[in-house]
């Protein structure tokens, strides 16, 4: 075997792409190699929200202004039958293909250092001074970023995410009363469910339904629930289903030389589905706490380090979005939290950090949903 490299990624998406910037940021002489099964740009099932805490870590990677070419998207509307809020977001998003957004990153990783090669990997061994992939690569520090049925968590140990989602995701031609902004209509059939129009800004939008603690929905059912809740939207093309990982109230990292980071962590919102901030995020930090380690000669404390620079970023966010979950899963609670949203631009704002970031279930959250549940 050649020389072994200071850290290989396994997963070139948001949290591999990130881990490797995360990487050569801190230490820009080390030898980082990115593998994915997949050739870049791909296709990935997704909502495409890119959320503004996305972008300030993009900026701490180096990479600001990454999708500036991307309309901004600055207002969101949430609906649980005749409830309804709709409101200017105090940062805009913006909705951008992931075979845009991905292939961007990568691209960046690359041109920072990170060599990418196409290679699927079969084999994570931990071994006395690395980690060895599949009998032929050898690494002092493994990051895996290979999504939801990892083999990098798998290796570490780490038992497989009981709860997940189902979604299913395609474009559509964006008509007028969708366009400039991110709807999301609540299922009043289903609880933890629901569908979205998220407008593009380029003539198209992501369209899709998600169900929260379930796979056992088909693609017909998940397209019939979406053309029920916004008609037209089951009209479109490129339909995609996935699974997400759902967080729960406490994060596992092992210690040693193998890292997880995003989906492959089990990092998705269990209140929204979403991901690409997790993923970013995590990714950073994974490449960040592997250069400190290799760079101190100690890249067995590699894991150690990466549970504690995470948790003490989400922590106390995971256990709050998964209260959250727990009671947005009432009927009466989803459309207090609407209603409170309705009431107070400051509910509504410190609710989007909470699906969308990093926020939590503020005082001034809890006290809008107990008035709105009283009126009620």
């Amino acid at each position: 075997m050649d020389d072994p490299w200071d850290l290989i990624v396994v997963g070139a998406g948001p949290a591999g792409a990130a881990a490797a910037l995360g990487a050569l940021t801190a230490a820009p002489g080390l030898r980082v190699l990115v593998l994915d099964r997949a050739a870049f740009p791909r296709d990935k099932a997704c909502g495409d929200g890119i959320s503004p805490d996305v972008t300030d870590v993009l900026a701490e990677l180096g990479v600001p202004g990454l999708l500036d070419d991307w309309a901004p998207v600055r207002r969101l509307e949430l609906s649980h039958g005749e409830h309804r809020v709709a409101r200017p977001m105090r940062r805009p998003v913006r909705v951008v293909p992931r075979a845009v957004f991905d292939h961007r990153l990568l691209e960046a990783a690359i041109t920072a250092g990170a060599r990418f090669e196409r290679h699927r990997v079969r084999t994570v061994r931990q071994e006395a001074g690395g980690v060895a992939i599949d009998d032929d690569l050898t690494a002092r520090v493994v990051v895996g970023a290979d999504g939801a049925y990892s083999v990098v968590r798998r290796a570490a140990g780490v038992p497989a995410v009981r709860q997940r989602a189902v979604a299913l995701r395609g474009y559509v031609a964006t008509p007028p009363r969708w366009s400039g902004r991110q709807i999301i209509a609540f299922d009043q059939e289903h609880a933890q469910a629901y569908a979205w129009c998220f407008d593009r800004g380029d003539g198209l939008a992501n369209v899709g339904y998600g169900a929260f603690g379930t796979d056992g929905l088909s693609k017909a059912a998940l397209l019939r629930r979406l053309g029920e809740l916004l008609p037209g939207a089951d009209d479109g093309t490129d339909w995609r289903g996935h699974h997400l990982p759902l967080s729960s109230w406490r994060w596992s990292q092992p210690d040693g030389r193998l890292l997880l980071a995003g989906d492959a962590a089990g990092l998705i919102n269990p209140m929204t589905g979403e991901g690409i901030h997790y993923a970013v995020a995590t990714g950073a930090l994974a490449g960040r706490v592997t250069a400190a380690a290799v760079r101190s000669q100690r890249p067995e404390t590699a894991g150690r380090r990466h549970r504690t620079e995470v948790r003490a970023l989400l922590g106390r966010h995971l256990r709050h979005t998964a209260a959250a979950a727990r009671l947005t899963a009432v009927p009466a609670v989803l459309t207090g939290g609407i209603t409170a949203a309705g009431r107070d631009q400051g509910v509504f704002d410190d609710l989007v950090d909470l699906g969308l970031g990093q926020g939590r279930l503020t005082r001034r959250v809890l006290s809008g949903l107990a008035r709105a549940l009283a009126g009620h």
